[in-house]
């Protein structure tokens, strides 16, 4: 159980897909001014990356290493996940219109979100099993969705303040979002 319990924590905030490993980066620069689209998108994101991940890992260890087909991983990868996120497209449509509509482009872009290929790959090279692949899964997607929401927050803050006028706009933006990634480098400690 704490083996669990590590990895999802190692995965939340030690091994953050945004902060640490710089994947995602557009969906958290192009989605994170309002909190209502960034929380959605963190969610829509969630779900793709443990289904993903829940789909990938047996596609792997039980067809692709019996096969000899391991070389075509990224793209047996891709073509998962790109299946996976017409499926959400399809759900919000039907049920979050206003959310669907808000979202745009980026919703189309979690296909190629490097954070859902990158989390799928590396449960394969972690050599992790069933059970801890999905865990993994489960604490970086919540990774995911918690730098949005943070990110959201902070946009949100500079919007009212007093910012010298060279920073303004992006420059400002990078800014933040590099002191975020060096405040989760203090997680690097927490475990091993």
């Amino acid at each position: 159980m704490s083996d669990i319990l590590s990895i999802f924590i190692k995965s939340m905030l030690v091994d953050n897909v945004v902060f640490i490993q710089y994947l995602a980066i557009c969906p958290f620069i192009g989605m994170t001014s309002e909190t209502g689209k960034a929380a959605g998108m963190g969610m829509a994101t969630t779900f793709v990356i443990v289904l993903a991940t829940a789909v990938t890992w047996p596609l792997y260890k039980l067809v692709m290493v019996p096969l000899g087909l391991e070389f075509l991983q990224t793209l047996f990868f891709i073509l998962v996940i790109a299946s996976l996120v017409q499926l959400v497209e399809f759900y919000l449509k039907k049920s979050a219109p206003g959310l669907y509509s808000s979202m745009g482009i980026y919703l189309s872009l979690i296909t190629t979100n490097c954070a859902v290929l990158g989390v799928t790959i590396n449960c394969i090279s972690k050599d992790y099993n069933y059970v801890q692949s999905i865990i993994y899964a489960l604490g970086s997607a919540i990774g995911f969705l918690m730098s949005m929401v943070i990110m959201s927050g902070v946009r949100n803050r500079l919007r009212t303040a007093n910012v010298p006028k060279a920073f303004k706009g992006t420059p400002i933006l990078y800014i933040a979002a590099g002191l975020l990634s060096l405040a989760f480098l203090g997680f690097k400690g927490l475990i091993k």
